[in-house]
């Protein structure tokens, strides 16, 4: 059972910065997909950014403010958030792909003056 934890989320004001990061208890040597979804208030979980096969991709939303990045020797993916926007407010999961998906709990982002 691999576990997932998310830190660095909190209080940021328009156009400011943070950075989420997502640590796993099992190694991200070899995996192929992670990425990190957000759920804000009222709305569907949707896809924030992604590593695939290599490939970084990300919503039209967040392209040119958000950088997805994992630092295999830490066991960790990160989320580089920048110019944020109110609308970028919600609950932040990181997803990693093993035998299955597994799931972080979470880690709540308020972008608010």
């Amino acid at each position: 059972q691999v576990q997932l934890v998310e830190s660095g989320g909190g209080l940021a004001q328009p156009g400011g910065s943070l950075r989420l990061s997502c640590t796993a208890s099992a190694s991200l040597f070899g995996l192929f997909h992670m990425g990190w979804y957000r759920q804000a208030p009222g709305k569907q979980r949707e896809l924030v950014a992604v590593i695939d096969t290599g490939m970084k991709n990300y919503a039209d939303s967040v392209k040119g403010r958000f950088t997805i990045s994992r630092d295999t020797s830490k066991n960790t993916m990160y989320l580089q958030m920048d110019s944020l926007k109110p609308e970028d407010t919600g609950v932040y999961y990181c997803k990693i792909r093993y035998d299955r998906d597994y799931w972080g709990k979470g880690t709540l982002v308020t972008v608010s003056s």
